[in-house]
């Protein structure tokens, strides 16, 4: 079954100085020892608001609800623990969030630990409606701007979308303008004048 995975990694803190204990080249002179410097502390706020902007993206996305949801709620819990996650998880102790999955848990301490959260994202692309992957022929649609035109404006065949675009409904999308309609405008005609396809006339 063929899938699209996307990978992507979110940075809240900045990478960590040399650390002291590094040995140089160079003597230092008494009284200008390197300190070491200690990582700045995550804190809840930072964990929620990493989550819940990643339950939007998902959103965005057309991702499983489920999983959004379950951002969400992991948001939510870690805003209402009554101590930082952090020391918490210094003392290896397990988050007391209910409902919290194994995933998240790793993920969290990865954020807490690193300043960084890695997530990956993926559509079983067979899983997927008809109508969906038929927009997929057209040059510039991927999965996730044919569930959107599937979804919100109903299309699923190249002809709906030629339709749609000569119209001018498919540029009132949130995240559309007029350039990108035009552009799909132009590639849905160039598919549909293939010989093994109506042309722009049966398609009307």
């Amino acid at each position: 079954m063929s899938i699209l995975q996307l990978t992507q990694t979110i940075h809240i803190l900045p990478s960590l100085p040399v650390s002291a204990g590094k040995r140089t080249s160079q003597p230092t002179l008494p009284g200008m020892e390197a300190t070491l410097q200690e990582q700045p502390k995550v804190t809840n706020r930072q964990i929620a608001e990493v989550l819940s902007d990643i339950a939007d993206l998902l959103e965005s996305q057309g991702g499983n609800p489920y999983r959004i949801q379950a951002y969400r709620n992991a948001a939510r819990g870690v805003l209402e623990l009554p101590e930082p996650a952090a020391d918490i998880l210094a003392r290896g102790e397990r988050l007391p969030v209910p409902g919290l999955g194994e995933r998240l848990r790793a993920r969290i301490a990865e954020l807490v630990e690193h300043g960084t959260i890695t997530f990956q994202d993926g559509l079983y692309l067979q899983s997927l409606p008809g109508g969906v992957r038929n927009l997929m022929k057209i040059e510039h649609i991927g999965p996730y701007t044919a569930l959107r035109l599937y979804e919100e404006l109903g299309i699923d065949t190249p002809e709906k979308l030629w339709s749609a675009a000569r119209q001018h409904r498919i540029c009132r999308l949130h995240g559309f303008g007029e350039r990108s309609e035009a552009r799909l405008l132009v590639a849905t005609e160039r598919l549909l004048r293939q010989p093994t396809r109506p042309t722009v006339h049966d398609a009307a």
